[in-house]
């Protein structure tokens, strides 16, 4: 992680998130780290429906449509962080964490992580294994720090 920082550093890139199903994991990974002030920008926890619509401007209609959990919305979310943070690197997490709320469309341990860097955008769809809460995050913590780190 501290390379990470020293990477984002050296480059003087900032970075911000959107996340949802990680609940600030993201955020708190990164601000553990020495020198995370000087490249951590921004993050948002936008857990409900009501506050991605309302503070990320992801369109009601979207998340109607697909669902908080998909595709459309983790770009809607990541594209519309960008504007909000002009950061030059943005990454969106939204997923199902668990242990309920999945179904056989959508089951627990499907996260989606959007990035942004530039006019470049990357939604990944992820199928954690682990149907424990914690883990689940925790990868997707780490899933999108690997993303990060492959655009860097």
């Amino acid at each position: 992680m501290s390379l990470l920082i020293k990477k984002l550093i050296k480059k003087n890139l900032k970075i911000s998130f959107a996340e949802s199903c990680t609940g600030g994991k993201l955020s708190s990974t990164i601000t553990s780290f020495k020198g995370s002030s000087r490249v951590f920008n921004l993050g948002l926890v936008t857990y409900s429906n009501q506050s991605k619509i309302k503070i990320l401007k992801v369109k009601k209609n979207v998340i109607k449509k697909y669902g908080a959990v998909s595709h459309e919305c983790c770009k809607e979310m990541v594209i519309n962080l960008s504007k909000i943070s002009k950061a030059n690197i943005n990454i969106s997490v939204t997923g199902i964490a668990g242990p309920g709320g999945g179904t056989k469309k959508k089951p627990v341990g499907l996260v989606y992580i959007g990035l942004k860097k530039g006019k470049k955008i990357i939604i990944k769809k992820n199928l954690f294994k682990s149907k424990k809460r914690l883990l689940i995050q925790k990868a997707a913590v780490q899933k999108a720090l690997s993303l990060i780190n492959s655009v860097i």
